[in-house]
C-alpha cells in the first residue's frame, strides 16, 4: 500500500530514511509499521433536540438514563464521542426551564457529552446569553452558566458592526484517540439552520449573521482534513422533513436536500436534527467511488433524549481511510433498560424538588382544555398519529392573544404559535372544573417573552395576517396567529400572494386600511420572529415589561379565581372561496354562492357548529351543515408542510332578496353552538330599471265647487307596476300606493275657477324607473 498525501510516516520508517527529500529503496515502502497496524474504532454517539427532557415519563428516558447509556457505552467502547446537533436547551420542560436550563446543563455535563451544534433554541435568550452565561465557566457571578461541551457555529459570525468584543463561536474541534502511529482524530464541524434569524426574537442576535451551511461546512472540513482530521463530521441543527432515507437527498433545492447533497467528499457523516425526526441513512456519494464505504451516514435521534444514534468507524490510522462502517438508533426506553446513572439523577431530583415547590401554585380553574390545533400526521417513528398544526387555530392560542390584550390595554394582541409549548389542561383527572398550577402555565409559555405595545394601522395589520403565509423556503409554509376577542379576518385560501385576506373586524365593525389600533405581541413578534416583519413596522413602541408567563397568572388571578374560565370556542379566522366564477358584484335576487373553511378547532374535546346559518340584515337566508373531519394525511407528506387551517368545511348558497339595496352589504356567518361570527363582505349593483309606461284619465274640464276623479295606470315591462304616484296640484300634494298598477283619487274640490296643472310622478322602485306627466282641468263658473 502506498500513501496518501495524509499518511502518517511512523518512526520506524522515518528511521529507515523514507520522508520528504528523500529516496525510499522498496524495500523501505514495503515495511511501514503504520500500514500493519489494525483500524482504530471510532465511536460516536448523538442526540439531537433534548430540549431539557430531564425527567423520564414512559416514552422519554429522562437524563439519568441518558447518561447511564452514554457511560455504558463508553465503558465498553473508550474511543467514543458524545455528540449532538443543538435544542438541547430552550422550550424545556419546566423542571429545567424554571431554573433556566441549569439542570440540563448540568445533566449533560455529567453525562459526558463533548461537543454540539448550536440550534435555533439555544439562541431563545440571544447571543449574548449563549456565550456569556450558558457557555461561559460557571462561577459566583455566573451561578446559571457552566456547559463544559464545545458549542459549534461555522456559519454563525458577529457582523462588522458588532462590538469589538463580541464573543465568536468556534466553528469546530477535534479529538484524537490514541498516540503515535496509532492515533486517529476526529474532527466535527457544527452549524446552525439558515432560518435562525426568523426563529427567533431578531433584536437577540442583531449582532450575528447567519450564512450559508454548505459553504461554511465545506470550508471548515477542509481545513480539518488538511490539519490531520481523519474522519470529518457534521453536527447541523437542520434536518429531514421525513424519515424516508429514499427521499432525503431527492430535492437538492429544499434546507436539508442542499446540505446532504452540497457538503464535499471531506464529510464523513452528518448528525442531523430540527426536525425532531429518527431515521438511520447512508446516501451514496459520487466522489467516494473508490472508498471501502461508499455511502455516507445521514442520522438523528429524533428528540427529548428517546433514543441514541450510534455511528461506529472503523479508521485505518496509517492513512485515514474508513474500512468499515456500522450505524444504528439505540431507544433509551427498552428491555433490559439501561441503568440510571445515579450522580444524573441527583441532579435530576434536586431539580425537581425546586421545581415542585415553585411550580404547585395554583393560578385558578378552567371550566375545559384548551388545546393547540392537531392534525393527521405521524410520530417520530412514523407511526400514525396526531400531531401538533401550527397552521392552525387554537382555543390556547386565541386565549393567550386575549391574556395579552387585556393585561396590557389594547385594542388586538396576536399569539404566534411557536410559542405555545403545552396545551393547557389543568389537574383534569376528575374531569372540569379543573385546577391549574404555576407548572402547568409555564409549560405553555417558556421563553419568558416580554409584551409590547405599539400602534399598527388597519393595513398593517392585514400586512402581518398575510404573512401567516410564510416564504417559500420556510419549514412551515403557514403559521396561524392566535387573535384576541372581537377581532376577526376573513381570507381566501386560493387568492395570490399578498391578497388572500378579505376582511377584517374589530367588535363587527370593519377595521379600514388608514385606522390606528393599539395591538400587542410579544418581543419575538415585535422584532419580526418568524418571519412577521410588519410587526417590526408599528410605530409608539414601548416594551410594557410583562412576561408573557406573568401576564397569565395576572389573568387567571382576576378571571379564573372566583369562577372556572370558561373556554372560547370563536373562531377568528375563516376561509371565505367564491371561486374563480363568482361575479365582481350581485343584483337584488341573484344567487350568492360560497365555500367556508376553518369553522372548527381541531380537537375531539372542543365544541364544534353541525350547521351554520347565514343572514342579511338580520334575515335569515339558509342554513348549512357543516364538515369538521380531520384532512387525511396521505402516505409520506408532512403535516407541517401540507395542513393548514380549514378544518370546518361548509357550502353556502342563498338568494338575495329583491329588495335589497346597492352598496356593500354584509353577510353574516354565525355558528349557534361556538359562537363564531364572521360578516362576509359583497357588493350589490344596482339593478338595471325598467321604463314604465303611464297612461292618465282625467276630465277635460270641471264645474267649481267640484271635484275631478283621476285614474293613473303605470305598467312595466308589460306587468302591472308597483310603489306609489304622487299628485301636486294648486300646493297641495297627494301621495297613493299603486293597487295592481292603478291609483284612482278624487282631485279637489276645485273652489276658484281657471286652469288647474296637475303634476303627476310615478315614484319608481328598485325594479322600474320613475315617470312624470302633467294634465290641465279647467275649473268652469257654476
Amino acid at each position: 500500500m502506498l500513501f496518501s498525501s495524509r499518511a502518517r510516516l511512523s518512526s520506524r520508517a522515518l528511521a529507515a530514511g523514507v520522508g520528504l527529500g528523500l529516496v525510499a529503496t522498496p524495500l523501505a515502502l514495503a515495511a511501514p509499521a503504520a500500514n500493519a497496524a489494525d483500524p482504530v474504532t471510532i465511536n460516536i454517539l448523538g442526540i439531537n433536540d433534548f430540549h431539557g427532557r430531564l425527567t423520564a415519563n414512559g416514552t422519554e428516558a429522562g437524563a439519568a438514563v441518558l447518561a447511564g447509556a452514554v457511560k455504558e457505552i463508553r465503558a465498553a467502547q473508550p474511543n467514543t464521542v458524545f455528540a449532538a446537533a443543538g435544542d438541547l436547551i430552550g422550550a424545556s420542560t419546566f423542571d429545567s426551564f424554571i431554573q433556566q436550563d441549569k439542570p440540563t446543563i448540568d445533566a449533560l455535563n455529567e453525562a459526558g457529552l463533548e461537543v454540539s451544534a448550536v440550534g435555533n433554541h439555544e439562541f431563545d435568550r440571544g447571543y449574548d446569553d449563549l456565550m456569556k452565561r450558558v457557555i461561559a465557566a460557571e462561577s459566583a457571578s455566573n451561578p446559571d452558566g457552566g456547559a463544559m461541551w464545545k458549542y459549534l457555529g461555522a456559519n454563525v459570525k458577529p457582523k462588522a458592526t458588532a462590538p469589538a468584543d463580541t464573543p465568536v463561536l468556534d466553528p469546530s474541534w477535534t479529538k484524537t484517540f490514541g498516540t503515535g502511529d496509532t492515533a486517529v482524530t476526529v474532527g466535527f464541524v457544527g452549524a446552525v439552520t439558515e432560518e435562525l434569524p426568523s426563529l427567533v426574537s431578531p433584536s437577540g442576535i442583531a449582532d450575528i449573521t447567519v450564512s450559508d451551511i454548505v459553504a461554511a461546512t465545506n470550508t471548515e472540513a477542509d481545513k480539518l482534513k488538511a490539519a490531520g482530521s481523519d474522519l470529518v463530521v457534521l453536527l447541523v441543527h437542520e434536518g429531514a422533513p421525513t424519515t424516508d432515507c429514499a427521499t432525503i437527498a431527492s430535492d437538492p433545492a429544499s434546507a436539508f436536500g442542499s446540505i446532504v447533497t452540497g457538503v464535499n467528499d471531506n464529510v464523513d457523516a452528518i448528525v442531523s436534527g430540527h426536525t425532531h425526526l429518527a431515521y438511520d441513512c447512508k446516501v451514496p456519494v459520487a466522489g467516494w467511488a473508490a472508498r471501502a464505504v461508499k455511502a455516507r451516514p445521514v442520522v438523528s435521534a429524533g428528540q427529548y433524549g428517546v433514543n441514541l444514534n450510534q455511528l461506529t468507524f472503523q479508521v485505518d490510522p496509517a492513512d485515514g481511510s474508513i474500512d468499515g462502517l456500522t450505524t444504528a438508533i439505540l431507544p433509551l426506553v427498552k428491555t433490559p433498560a439501561y441503568a440510571p446513572d445515579k450522580a444524573t439523577a441527583d441532579i435530576v431530583s434536586a431539580a425537581v424538588a425546586e421545581a415542585n415547590v415553585l411550580g404547585a401554585v395554583e393560578l385558578g380553574d378552567l371550566g375545559g382544555d384548551l388545546r393547540r390545533a392537531k392534525a393527521n400526521g405521524r410520530d417520530a417513528q412514523g407511526a400514525p398519529a396526531l400531531v401538533e398544526n401550527r397552521g392552525g387555530e387554537s382555543t390556547v392560542g386565541n386565549l393567550v392573544a386575549e391574556v395579552q390584550r387585556s393585561e396590557t390595554g389594547a385594542q388586538i394582541a396576536f399569539m404566534n404559535p411557536g410559542g405555545l409549548r403545552a396545551d393547557l389542561l389543568g389537574n383534569n383527572t376528575n374531569g372540569y372544573p379543573a385546577a391549574l398550577t404555576y407548572r402547568q402555565a409555564a409549560n405553555v409559555q417558556p421563553f419568558a417573552n416580554t409584551l409590547v405595545n405599539m400602534t399598527m394601522t388597519g393595513a398593517q395589520i392585514k400586512a402581518a395576517l398575510e404573512q401567516q403565509w410564510q416564504p417559500a423556503a420556510s419549514s412551515r409554509p403557514f403559521l396561524r396567529l392566535g387573535a384576541s376577542q372581537g377581532f376577526e379576518h376573513t381570507y381566501d385560501p386560493t387568492a395570490p400572494e399578498g391578497s388572500r385576506v378579505t376582511s377584517m373586524t374589530l367588535d363587527g365593525d370593519p377595521i379600514g386600511a388608514a385606522e390606528t389600533f393599539s395591538v400587542t405581541v410579544n418581543s419575538f413578534l415585535a422584532s419580526g420572529g418568524d418571519n412577521f416583519g410588519a410587526f417590526a413596522q408599528g410605530t409608539a413602541r414601548r416594551d410594557t415589561g410583562k412576561i408573557d408567563l406573568q401576564t397569565m397568572v395576572d389573568y387567571l388571578e382576576k378571571f379564573a379565581a372566583d369562577a372556572p374560565l370558561a373556554v372560547d370556542y370563536t373562531q377568528r379566522a375563516v376561509g371565505v372561496d367564491f371561486g374563480d366564477a363568482a361575479p365582481a358584484s350581485y343584483l337584488p335576487g341573484d344567487t350568492v354562492a360560497f365555500d367556508l373553511s376553518s369553522l372548527s378547532f381541531s380537537n375531539a374535546t372542543d365544541v364544534k357548529d353541525e350547521n351554520v346559518t347565514v343572514s342579511l340584515g338580520g334575515t335569515a337566508l339558509g342554513t348549512f351543515p357543516v364538515d369538521s373531519a380531520l384532512p387525511s394525511l396521505a402516505e409520506g407528506q408532512d403535516p407541517r408542510t401540507t395542513i393548514f387551517d380549514e378544518v370546518g368545511r361548509a357550502s353556502v348558497s342563498v338568494t338575495l332578496p329583491d329588495s335589497v339595496g346597492a352598496g356593500v352589504r354584509q353577510l353574516v356567518v354565525k355558528g349557534a353552538a361556538t359562537g363564531t361570527e364572521v360578516e362576509v363582505p359583497i357588493t350589490v349593483a344596482a339593478a338595471p330599471q325598467a321604463t314604465p309606461t303611464m297612461t292618465v284619465t282625467a276630465p277635460g274640464s270641471v264645474k267649481q265647487f267640484k271635484a275631478a276623479l283621476v285614474r293613473v295606470v303605470v305598467r312595466a315591462a308589460g306587468m302591472p307596476a308597483e310603489g306609489n304616484v304622487k299628485m301636486t296640484y294648486r300646493g297641495t300634494s297627494v301621495t297613493k300606493k299603486l293597487d295592481d298598477g292603478v291609483v284612482t283619487d278624487k282631485l279637489g274640490i276645485f273652489k276658484q275657477p281657471g286652469v288647474v296643472t296637475v303634476a303627476i310622478k310615478y315614484l319608481g322602485n328598485a325594479t322600474t324607473s320613475s315617470a312624470f306627466q302633467t294634465i290641465r282641468i279647467r275649473v268652469i263658473r257654476k
